[in-house]
This record gives C-alpha cells, structure tokens and sequence, in this order.
C-alpha cells in the first residue's frame, strides 16, 4: 500500500473535522491529522501560561527568589521534568519558611490549651506533692499554655517531656497506691487474728478489708465507714455497760464475802455465848437460878435469827442482780455479734456480701473435703436488667434485687447461703449437692419466680435470671469454680436467657 502524502492527509484532515463540525483550530486540526495518521500528537507547550505562573510566585526572600529563577528557566528549556522539580523545591521552601515563622495562635488554639491546663489541674490531685522537680515542671507547662504569646512548638515540647515525665510519675503512684492496700489489709488480717476472739472486733476488719478491694469508690466507703461508726458507737456504748455489769457483780461478790464473814462471826459469838449459858445451868443449885439464864439463850437465839434472816435476804438480793447482769451482758454480747454480722451483708438485699461469700466458701469448702460430701455453687444473673432501670428506674432495680433474694430465701434449704456477687450477679452456695441437682435447684427457683411476679409502681413484671452451675472438683480451687460457673451462666445468657447450663 502507497503511503498517503502529506497534502492527501492534510484535505482528509480538514474533512474529517467538516464532518464533525468542529473549530478548525490548531489544536483541532493537529488531533484529526495525527488521527487519520496514527500517531499520538505531541502537544505544544503553555510556555506564555506557564511564566504568568511563575511572576505570580513569591519570591521576597534570596532561596525563594533562586527556586523562581529554576522554574522560569525549565520553562525556557521546555523541561517539563525540570519544572515539576524546580516546583517541588519551591514548595519545599515555602513550607520551611512557616514552619520556621512564629504564628500567633487562633482563638481556637487558646481554648484547647486553657482545656488542657484544666486537665493537669484536676490530676494534680491524684498525683500528690512528693515530686518537688514534677510539680515544677507543672507549673512551668501551666504558665506555657496560658501565656497567650507562647509559640505551639514550645508547647508541643514541653507537653511531649511532661507527658515523659507523667507516665513516670503515674506509674509510681500506682504501685505505691497497690502496696498501701496491700499493707493495709496485712494489718487488718493480724487485727483480725489478735482478735479472733472478740467477733465485734473481726466485724470491723472484715468490713474495711472489703472496703479496701479494688476498684475502690467513694459510695462503697461511705457505706463501709456508716457501718463501722455504727458497729463503733455500740460497741463503746456494750464496753461501757459491760464494764458496768462486771463492777456491779464484782461489788456484789465482796458484800457477799463479806456477809459470810459476818454470818461466821455471829455463829461462833452464839456458840460461845450457848456454850457459857449451858455451863451456867450446869452449876445452877436451885430453879431461880436457870431462869436468866433461859431467858439469855432465848435473845441470843433471837439475835441469830433475825441476823441469818437479812443475810439470807441479801443474799437473794445478790443474786437477783447477778442474773440481771448475766442478762444484761448476754444481750450486749447479741447485740454485738448482730452488728459484726451487719459488716459482712449487702445492705441492699440483706445477702451476703464479697466478704462474707468468702467466708462462707471458705467454710463449705473445708467442710465438704472434711467430710467428703458434694458441694455445688451457681451464678445467678438478672435477665434485662439494665432495661429495667432504663425504663422503671434504679429504685425499681434496687426492689427487683431485694425481690429475687427474698424469693431465693423460701426456695432454699436452710444450709444454702446466697451472696450478692456485684450489680445484679448472685452467688448460691449448695453444700451435700450434686451437679444435676443444683442444676434442678436453680431450675425450681425460676418456676417460683413466675409464681410470684414484682409488682412496681402497680406494674407486675417478671422477673428471670440466666445461671451457671459448678459443682467444686476435688482439686480445685474457689476461684477456679466460681470462673466456671460464670461461663456457664454467660452462655446461658447467649442461648436466649432464663435457662441454666451446668459448666464444664
């Protein structure tokens, strides 16, 4: 095939773009002639836009004049290579001349930095005074974010070596706070062991050991301190009545010694004073004689009546009031031990707290290995709960908690114990009880539970709980059990809710 002349493809050209009435403009024509050639057009280069670019270019400073001058020289040279990195460098340029310029900060700026000097205020707290060179530093950053002139790199360097300095300072203080508790409950366990006697006594430290497990919170130790300054008021007002009581008895005891001292005294004056009268009438000649005489054994005899007639009833007196204050000192003794028990309940529901639970673990389970008996716990959570008190309110929450355990409480044998775990989780305790027959346990209670609906705010509703059962094998510990049992219950919850699932 003869190639086409260029004169041929040139009148094609023109046809081309008649047929597509187009603009026969240099450009137009050049795509139809490379179109009917095959070849890719080069295109012309915007040389004219191109250095209108470049005069609108800053260029006050001798490094951004110099970029300027390598972009209208790739220009000259129609580099287009050139150009894109003669651009480049100028914009590098640019970039270093800002970041190196002082910029007075926004309104914005000053109101997150005054935002973040409240923040390190309110952890100053927490982080205490010891660190003399840390509060220095603090206030140095203090001064920094609220000096209005203050440039945002030199807050962004002294936020960076504080933060530096924070995670040193707070990783200390926790692990001072961890070992506080730590040796606080050190201390109230040898209380506890100096005091295993006096059960008022064990109440107390049992209450502040439970106040002291982490995550510690302000209304747990309110409520901790109100029943320990309620245990303590009674137990001054107990010691001051007991001590009472003892003097009264020891009082009674010495008047009865020495009421017997008299008694022994009068008794033997009688017995010498018969003895001289009977001697009397043993040397007596004639009747006249004797009469005195009779008459003097007839007074002392008497005499010693009526003396062993009011030490008798003083002796009744004594002890009369020795049985009172016997009384009185069994009923401060129940009192007592009322209110140390108090410090191991739930004040909400009347169930066992964290700390009681874990003496009433501790003691089924050294039972049942004693004894070599089954013992099974279950873990008991509400079902919707958190809707309920979205909806009802927390009062009617707090009521459905007391409602479950005073149900539970009908449903169990009097060896169970039932203990509130945390929110709206319960802990069963099941001694002499397998696996299955926990698992029936728990079973029973939900059928009691539609028995017997909540009634709030003139609204009945139903109540149900998903559980776990474990029974405690013979190498395992509390812990370990109580992690089962909770599994359980979480598929229980998983598999639709009010149903019971033995663990693994």
């Amino acid at each position: 095939m003869t190639a086409k002349k260029p004169a041929e493809i040139a009148k094609e050209a023109f046809k081309l773009i008649a047929e597509r009435k187009l603009q026969p403009t240099p450009d137009v024509y050049a795509a139809a002639y490379a179109e009917i050639t095959g070849e890719k057009p080069t295109p012309e280069f915007p040389e004219e836009a191109l250095r209108r670019i470049a005069l609108a270019l800053p260029a006050h400073e001798i490094t951004l004049a110099k970029a300027v001058s390598s972009v209208e020289q790739a220009i000259t040279q129609h580099n287009w290579a050139a150009l894109k990195n003669s651009l480049l460098d100028y914009v590098t340029k640019v970039e270093q001349q800002v970041a190196d310029t002082p910029h007075a900060p926004t309104k914005a700026s000053l109101e997150v930095r005054e935002q973040v000097a409240r923040l390190i205020e309110h952890v100053k707290p927490a982080l205490g005074d010891d660190d003399v060179k840390f509060n220095h530093q603090l206030r140095e950053l203090l001064q920094l974010l609220r000096h209005p002139t203050t440039e945002s790199v030199a807050v962004r360097t002294a936020l960076s070596t504080f933060n530096l300095r924070l995670s040193f300072v707070g990783e200390e203080q926790g692990a001072i706070r961890a070992t506080l508790l730590h040796l606080l409950t050190l201390v109230f366990e040898n209380i506890a062991a100096l005091g295993v006697e006096d059960r008022w006594l064990v109440g107390q430290v049992s209450a502040l050991m439970e106040a002291a497990k982490p995550p510690l919170n302000l209304k747990r130790l309110d409520d901790v301190k109100r029943k320990l300054q309620d245990v303590i008021v009674k137990q001054t007002e107990a010691k001051a009545r007991s001590l009472e009581a003892q003097a009264q008895i020891k009082m009674m005891l010495a008047t009865f010694i020495e009421r017997l001292s008299q008694m022994t005294d009068t008794t033997g004056n009688f017995r010498n004073e018969i003895d001289s009268f009977a001697k009397v009438i043993e040397e007596a000649h004639v009747l006249e004689e004797i009469g005195p005489a009779l008459q003097s054994v007839l007074t002392a005899t008497r005499t010693m009546e009526e003396s062993a007639r009011q030490v008798g009833t003083e002796l009744r007196t004594i002890r009369e009031r020795a049985v009172k204050a016997e009384e009185e000192i069994i009923k401060l003794q129940t009192e007592l031990d009322k209110a140390s028990v108090q410090a191991r309940l739930d004040p909400l529901t009347g169930a066992l707290n964290r700390r009681g639970l874990d003496e009433a673990f501790a003691r089924e389970v050294n039972s049942a290995r004693r004894k070599g008996t089954t013992l099974c716990l279950a873990m008991l959570d509400i079902d919707n709960f958190k809707q309920l008190n979205d909806h009802h309110g927390h009062d009617s929450g707090d009521a459905a908690l007391s409602h479950l355990v005073s149900v539970a409480r009908t449903s169990m044998r009097p060896q169970d114990t039932m203990a509130r775990y945390g929110g709206e989780e319960f802990v069963i305790l099941l001694p002499d009880t397998a696996l299955q027959n926990g698992v029936e346990a728990m079973q029973r209670l939900q059928r009691e539970l539609t028995k017997r609906l909540f009634l709030q705010n003139n609204e009945r509703l139903l109540i149900t709980f998903s559980a776990g059962v474990a029974q405690l094998e013979a190498d395992e510990t509390a812990e370990d059990a109580v992690k089962r049992a909770d599994e359980a219950m979480y598929l229980a919850k998983r598999a639709g809710k009010n149903r019971v699932f033995a663990a693994s």
